[in-house]
């Protein structure tokens, strides 16, 4: 039986809840590859209150094919295949961040978005993993990553929740295994495992709006799955929707963080500069040594009643109205990695499972990888493009 009492992630020997919440600084890809401004983001984000650094170790070719085109972001227009390009580093360099981030006494959290950067996070025994709204889909990833017995943050942004419950499911599945297997060799008792999961509520947009986020959500989202809840919040206010969480139950709040907003970062323009990220996290503190509905009926009387009661919304999980268009496009698909010509026998290595974005079409969910080797392509297939039903 999968046991946890719904409210709590047990990271690094803390028990994490809404009286005791993480609070992460997303760095993202702000270093520019740079380790220097890396370690400067670091300090920065210490002194601000953070009490975990996140980045995300970046190969270009296990995102996107070099066909997806240009992307709106933050930033703005953005080839982002080249930029992804651009910010890949070694294993040496994420782990310099992981010493330096611990030896300022943080916890040190990547991403990692497939199967090679995986295998590096792996070796660097992280004591949390964290995988992106995007790879929510990314059955082989979350299989992998599912193994290793780390605490898992999973967000859930551009997600219906059938989408949620076959991560989830698929996730404890793995563990329970993983477990029951470890425990077997050591005669203990497998009867009670604890697989901890932290599902992160998120509305991908740039910059989200605050009245989409539909705060109810996180306490439902904990009754229907038995995990506990947090946010990753890609508003601009500092201080509404990290605290409101908190009074919703959030065990993890997560905050894209930077040291200015003019810096050429991805998600600079709508992350917290160190003053911003330092309110926020003070507010978050205060929410969670107050009741809530005292803190509720506080931004109530600051923000307006109707205001505030659209960013609580209704509990019930929906695409967010600035997501919905993106739904099967930002996540994960099968897509062709060369041009497949009608009658050919489909490789291993002319798939992978990749985000599709704007410009390619979708094609099979990432369940599929496993039954389009030896396939025959009954269609013309151009490199980049999702591989369909109807071309196998």
């Amino acid at each position: 039986m999968y046991k946890n009492d719904k409210k709590t992630i047990s990271i690094d020997g803390i028990e994490r809840n809404s009286k005791n919440p993480l609070i992460i600084a997303e760095l993202g890809t702000s270093h520019n590859g740079d380790i220097y401004k890396a370690r400067e983001m670091i300090l920065a984000a210490a002194e601000a209150g953070a009490s975990c650094v996140k980045t995300q170790m970046v190969f270009a070719d296990e995102i996107l094919h070099p066909n997806t085109g240009i992307v709106p972001l933050p930033g703005g227009q953005i080839r982002l295949y080249d930029k992804f390009k651009s910010l890949e580093s070694p294993k040496e360099f994420y782990e310099s961040i992981k010493e330096f981030t611990e030896s300022n006494k943080l916890l040190f959290l990547c991403t990692p978005f497939g199967y090679k950067s995986a295998k590096l996070l792996k070796e660097m025994k992280p004591k949390v993993v964290k995988i992106a709204s995007p790879e929510l889909n990314y059955t082989g990833l979350l299989e992998e990553i599912a193994g290793w017995g780390a605490p898992i943050l999973l967000s859930s942004g551009v997600s219906r929740l059938t989408d949620i419950e076959n991560a989830v499911n698929l996730i404890i599945k793995r563990k329970l295994a993983n477990d029951k297997e470890k425990k077997s060799q050591n005669s203990g008792d497998s009867s009670f495992i604890r697989a901890d999961i932290c599902l992160l509520h998120c509305v991908t947009s740039y910059p989200a709006p605050e009245i989409e986020y539909n705060l109810r959500l996180l306490p439902n989202l904990s009754a229907i799955f038995g995990v506990s809840t947090g946010i990753s919040d890609h508003s601009s206010d500092p201080r509404v929707i990290p605290s409101l969480s908190v009074c919703m139950g959030a065990s993890v709040i997560e905050k894209h963080f930077c040291l200015s907003k003019t810096d050429p970062g991805l998600d600079d323009p709508i992350a917290l500069a160190p003053d911003e990220f330092s309110k926020m996290v003070k507010a978050v503190k205060t929410a969670a040594d107050s009741e809530p509905e005292k803190i509720i009926a506080q931004y109530k009387n600051e923000r307006g009643c109707d205001y505030i009661e659209q960013v609580l919304g209704s509990g019930v999980k929906e695409l967010a109205d600035s997501e919905k268009a993106n739904y099967s496009l930002s996540n994960r698909s099968i897509h062709a990695l060369r041009d497949i010509n009608k009658g050919e026998i489909i490789k291993k290595e002319d798939y992978a499972a990749l985000r599709t974005e704007k410009v390619l079409r979708p094609g099979l969910e990432p369940y599929w990888e496993n039954e389009i080797e030896g396939r025959t392509a009954r269609n013309f297939i151009p490199a980049g493009e999702g591989i369909r039903f109807e071309d196998i």
